[in-house]
């Protein structure tokens, strides 16, 4: 069994804490590796108007309960954002890839695909999976948490993310007779 998922920042019992936006944005780490997930949270947290909430996670089968809100994840917030180690123990990256847009409760949120690979075949797996970006780890830390708060700045400022899947309208707008 792995261990319990951790969600940085950590809340203090009795501190009241109040957020400047509406909810904060969720983000899911799925990275085994203790160093490279230390290195990311603390780019995303950085220098940051958002404070982004990142509970993090080891493997992929963890990376599915967790998102599909199983035994003891059923109060897990649904993330905004997944950024998704592609080497990971007991479901790799892009088996939990396959399984997040299969599912349509899942498939709009937005899947960052992250690998210290120069695979191309890998890439091009995760892209016919419908990951949203596919990045390569760098092995310098100045570069890699550079490359961290690009993703930051592109997916969690930038691009408009929907917050649930209810938020889609349910039938094609009105083409004005084409």
């Amino acid at each position: 069994m792995s261990p319990s998922p951790w969600t940085w920042p950590l809340v203090s019992a009795g501190v009241n804490h109040v957020p400047t936006r509406p909810r904060p944005l969720d983000v899911l780490l799925v990275e085994d590796s203790a160093g490279d997930a230390e290195l990311m949270i603390e780019a995303l947290l950085s220098e940051s108007s958002l404070s982004p909430r990142v509970t993090v996670v080891e493997d992929g089968e963890e990376a599915i309960a967790y998102l599909r809100r199983q035994g003891r994840h059923a109060g897990a917030a649904r993330p905004d954002l997944i950024l998704l180690d592609l080497h990971l123990p007991r479901k790799n990256g892009h088996e939990v890839l396959a399984d997040v847009k299969q599912d349509e409760s899942l498939r709009l949120i937005p899947v960052i695909l992250l690998t210290s690979s120069d695979d191309e075949d890998a890439f091009r797996e995760a892209y016919d999976r419908h990951a949203n970006c596919c990045v390569r780890k760098p092995s310098d830390l100045d570069q890699f948490a550079l490359t961290v708060k690009k993703i930051e700045t592109f997916w969690l400022q930038m691009a408009r993310l929907l917050r649930e899947p209810q938020s889609l309208p349910r039938t094609p707008p009105d083409r004005g007779g084409e």
